[in-house]
């Protein structure tokens, strides 16, 4: 039996390599607690949440105070169980941003933890749909950067074997948007997709009149037009424009998915698997998206959601925005413009724990002992 003896928390503030900006917000920190789960055996399994910059220190009280705690003595191999337990121990402050984050550190170790013991990669245990998924990028398309260096990263990516980028939008005035959006369709033609993204940004009726704008230039999606919590509006748009209508990423229950696949309002589904809270729910989502005909395109995380995508049918694309480097000793292999999950047991993220070591704060243990 694989029942839970220690489980060791901590965090470390990344800084991005590169300035992100985009309509509502600057994304300066990535605050990124990490959890391991240790059984009686000796296996061990690590798993990660993050926040943009703010947030942190909540997450790892939720984990200290409440659900760490309740680790203990469990069997590590009952996640489905685990994961229901500690959400119903927080319903006081679930559906919730701090919550789901908090639940998906201890969900993706116990994944973790179950891989390794299996000798399974993750992507191979959840199904093995694939073993490769096609790369966009959107590292170079915040908002703050002009149309001479969007058009500079779109080619570059291009030549990379990369099949899209994404271009952050919401620039005051819709000219300016399009100018950038122009710039870089001219440059990449006709058969390299862009993406789009409003970071919820917009009224439905400034989101219904940027969509005729972006219907012109053949864009693959529009990212959170508008507060993602407003189901109505974005049916309403979808049923007004051909560009598909991409959501997910700000939503943090099954119940919220579902509102958005019967409603019409997501043609996209962008589940962030720590935003939803882990492993276990984000498969909930992905086959729910299925089910509707809907696609899976996951918001972030890159390193871990490639090994989600590929075992699923519903995902056509992976978004490239490096996010561990500094804190891993392998990056993600990505070749020709696709990403290949790691065959090795477990999530598939080489941790450097000397790195980890040398910059962690507010380190606890817990244990049996």
């Amino acid at each position: 039996m694989a029942i839970i003896e220690r489980v060791e928390i901590c965090m470390v503030d990344l800084k991005p390599k590169v300035r992100r900006t985009d309509a509502i917000q600057s994304f300066d920190s990535q605050e990124t607690p990490i959890l391991r789960i240790t059984d009686r055996d000796g296996a061990v399994g690590t798993g990660y949440t993050y926040t943009i910059g703010q947030g942190g220190p909540a997450v790892m009280s939720l984990l200290k105070e409440t659900l760490v705690p309740r680790l203990i003595g469990q069997e590590a191999e009952d996640i489905e169980r685990i994961w229901r337990e500690l959400l119903f121990s927080t319903h006081a402050t679930a559906v919730g941003a701090i919550t789901s984050l908090a639940l998906a550190s201890v969900d993706t170790a116990l994944w973790d933890l179950r891989c390794r013991r299996a000798g399974l990669p993750l992507y191979r245990i959840l199904g093995g749909s694939k073993n490769n998924i096609p790369v966009y990028t959107t590292e170079g398309g915040w908002l703050h950067i002009d149309s001479k260096d969007l058009v500079a990263d779109a080619l570059e990516a291009q030549a990379k074997g990369f099949a899209g980028s994404k271009v952050k939008i919401g620039r005051p005035h819709l000219s300016e948007d399009r100018e950038r959006l122009s710039a870089v369709r001219d440059a990449v033609g006709p058969s390299y997709e862009i993406m789009v993204d409003a970071n919820q940004s917009f009224t439905l009726a400034e989101a219904t009149r940027r969509a005729r704008m972006l219907e012109t230039l053949d864009i693959a999606w529009f990212e959170e037009p508008m507060p993602a919590d407003d189901v109505l509006e974005h049916a309403r748009l979808a049923a007004s424009t051909s560009v598909p209508i991409a959501v997910g990423e700000s939503m943090y229950s099954l119940s919220q998915f579902k509102d958005y696949l019967v409603s019409g309002g997501a043609s996209i589904v962008q589940v962030d698997v720590a935003r939803i809270g882990g492993i276990t729910p984000w498969m909930k989502v992905a086959h729910m998206a299925e089910a509707f005909n809907v696609p899976v395109c996951p918001h972030f995380l890159m390193e871990l959601h490639a090994s989600l995508v590929c075992a699923i049918p519903n995902a056509p694309w992976l978004e490239y925005i490096p996010q561990l480097d500094t804190i891993t000793k392998t990056g993600l292999r990505i070749e020709n413009g696709r990403a290949w999950p790691s065959d090795e047991p477990g999530l598939g993220i080489d941790w450097d724990w000397d790195a980890i070591n040398a910059t962690k704060v507010g380190a606890l243990d817990f244990s049996t002992s």
